[in-house]
């Protein structure tokens, strides 16, 4: 099977089952089609769909990246990519040097992202980022406006998904420090890599990325128009839409 790393329409997804166990593949499952997905969501959904079945049973190891890699024709980055998203649902725990196992066929409660939950943002963030954008809208500088600019520039335009979430966390980021609150700046500098974690769970998941470009692209507007109130609602907005998206997976 080949997805390769580009966007992919209609192929078939493949059993992510123990590929190399004594030498033989696991068997194909009839085709089922694929929406247009990136090459990571595809794998994901297989992976996941294998293990909630029973197809790869808890306590079960999931091929090596490289098994799975040429299995799937897609980079390691991809495969990676798409394990994260499996750690952080629950369904599976990389233990260094010696791979990756199911841990659960079902979706944990919450989602786990470094060294925080989703819950943990989910609560802290209104509190953090809603009155750093309002401050940025504010405080902002000419060259801060711009940093905030080109970013949203690049995510509209980015299409390799890995990227996309380094940008999304880039953006936040510099909306904390734009605040000119330096506790907010740290505190948002610390929950980056989470909110990185977070945002590529949700794109693979729930297909937020869209949605959010166009949410970002409504707080950049008011930062520009030097509304603190149109700045603040705007990302509660925003936040509140990650909210939403967030219950959906954890809620099926």
């Amino acid at each position: 099977m080949n997805l390769s790393d580009s966007r992919t329409a209609g192929q078939p997804a493949e059993s992510a089952a123990d590929l190399g166990a004594q030498g033989q593949s696991t068997a194909q499952r009839p085709a089922q089609p694929l929406a247009r997905l990136s090459a990571a969501e595809a794998v994901f959904n297989a992976i996941r769909g294998d293990i909630e079945s029973g197809q790869v049973p808890v306590g079960g190891k999931l091929s090596s990246e490289a098994a799975l890699s040429q299995h799937y024709g897609v980079s390691r980055s991809v495969i990676r990519e798409a394990l994260r998203s499996c750690t952080a649902l629950g369904l599976t725990v990389t233990k260094t040097g010696r791979g990756t196992f199911v841990v659960s066929n079902t979706v944990a409660g919450d989602l786990t992202l470094g060294q925080y939950s989703a819950r943990d943002l989910t609560e802290a963030r209104p509190h953090i980022e809603v009155p750093a954008a309002g401050l940025a809208a504010q405080r902002r500088t000419g060259e801060e406006l711009e940093t905030l600019r080109q970013i949203v520039e690049a995510m509209v335009t980015e299409t390799d998904p890995e990227s996309w979430v380094a940008l999304d966390s880039s953006f936040h980021a510099a909306i904390a420090r734009a605040s000119g609150n330096k506790v907010f700046a740290s505190v948002v500098g610390d929950i980056r890599s989470a909110l990185a974690f977070q945002s590529e769970t949700l794109n693979m998941v729930a297909d937020r990325q869209n949605a959010s470009d166009i949410e970002h692209q409504q707080i950049l507007a008011a930062i520009e128009a030097g509304s603190a109130d149109a700045a603040s609602e705007a990302m509660a907005a925003h936040l509140r839409a990650v909210g939403v998206a967030l219950d959906s997976i954890l809620n099926k």
